[in-house]
């Protein structure tokens, strides 16, 4: 796979698809994205994509983004919980059926560090990502799954107004990764050959707690923001009673960091497809100021 391929992209206007996209893109295969919003995502990602517009959850726009295209890399986000089974589950395992049906040489996907952990009853957000890894897995087409970590990128979602908030004690230290970086590793995973049929984990290069990561941000982009921990408990009643569960998936996915931690070894993705090398302080650095 050392010459240039056609790639289709999946989820291409999210926080983790755009920088996928757009590295391809710069490395110098062609591109094209499966859209809801062709207009929309023309504004975002300017004219030298590729556009078919449709969903995940539409067979036929499903095969007509497939079609003629050597690999396709899946990075989705459901806009809700209620659209977890239908987006990221079925829509990838559509992907995934038309990814063989159609030959394809590799599908790659951004799952989450801990959907495999053994932690219990799955949140619904594993559940669904663990279903569509199966889905993968079954397809028969050569994958390459990746399993990130925290992303430096969520730092301005945990701020509202003049505070940025960690939900939870959140007392294991990580790893935050930059898109960027993951984005570096899925373009040189497609074009090499080991990293078909593995899953990898992905840690960024320096480790930390997250209130101090996100203390950094604010410093950086935000000055004059307050930055506090919130328990849990607290946040979930806040979440009821005020966020119109709007908070429900997040809560659950930073309930399950503040239990388990960072989990998963990044030393194969590293040695094979480069280690994120992005720090937050220089990530930060690189991102516009906003005032208080």
């Amino acid at each position: 796979m050392s010459d240039a391929l056609h790639v289709l992209v999946v989820g291409a206007t999210g926080m983790l698809g755009e920088p996928a996209a757009k590295r391809l893109l710069a490395d110098g295969h062609r591109v094209r994205v499966l859209v809801r919003d062709e207009g929309g995502a023309r504004t975002k990602l300017g004219t030298e994509f590729e556009y078919v517009q449709g969903s995940v959850t539409d067979d036929d726009a499903v095969d007509r983004a497939v079609a003629g295209t050597d690999a396709v890399h899946v990075s989705l986000g459901a806009h809700s919980l209620g659209d977890l089974d239908a987006v990221e589950h079925r829509g990838t395992a559509r992907i995934a059926a038309a990814a063989a049906k159609h030959s394809l040489r590799r599908i790659s996907y951004v799952t989450g560090s801990l959907v495999r952990e053994d932690y219990g009853e799955k949140i619904p957000e594993h559940r669904a990502k663990e279903a569509a890894e199966d889905a993968i897995r079954a397809s028969g087409v050569p994958f390459t799954i990746f399993r990130p970590t925290y992303f430096m990128d969520n730092f301005p979602r945990h701020v509202r107004g003049n505070t940025a908030t960690v939900m939870g004690a959140q007392k294991h230290p990580m790893h935050p990764v930059a898109s960027e970086d993951l984005a570096a590793m899925v373009a040189k995973a497609l074009v090499t050959p080991e990293a078909a049929n593995q899953a990898f984990y992905v840690f960024g290069p320096e480790q930390m707690l997250l209130i101090d990561g996100l203390r950094t941000y604010c410093e950086l982009v935000r000055p004059g923001t307050k930055v506090r921990s919130s328990p849990l408990p607290m946040m979930k009643v806040i979440n009821r009673l005020f966020m119109k569960g709007q908070l429900t998936g997040p809560l659950q996915i930073m309930g399950l960091m503040d239990k388990l931690g960072e989990r998963g070894d990044p030393g194969p993705a590293n040695a094979l497809l480069g280690a994120p090398a992005t720090t937050v302080r220089e990530w930060c650095q690189a991102q516009p100021k906003v005032a208080a």
